[in-house]
């Protein structure tokens, strides 16, 4: 029982990653343009977010980083004078 409940576990793992991989290319700038695919987009990431918590895998704690970082808005200097 053990040995399947580690099968599954890893199967989610490849799923998780499969789908992240999809999510980081839709959160590029040249694919999500509109307020609405940019509404969809957050949604889909903390989806992939709340999923990915309890993995143990790398790949899905880095993707579920780099999706995250992928919402945050550009920082821009200013300089002041």
């Amino acid at each position: 029982m053990d040995r399947l409940v580690i099968e599954l576990d890893r199967n989610i793992d490849e799923v998780l990653v499969n789908l992240g991989n999809m999510v980081l290319r839709l959160s590029s700038p040249q694919v999500t343009r509109t307020r609405e695919e940019h509404q969809a987009l957050v949604r889909s990431v903390h989806q992939f977010s709340k999923c990915a918590h309890r993995s143990t895998d790398p790949r899905v704690q880095k993707l579920a980083q780099q999706l995250e970082g992928s919402l945050r808005p550009p920082l821009r200097l200013v300089a002041s004078h």
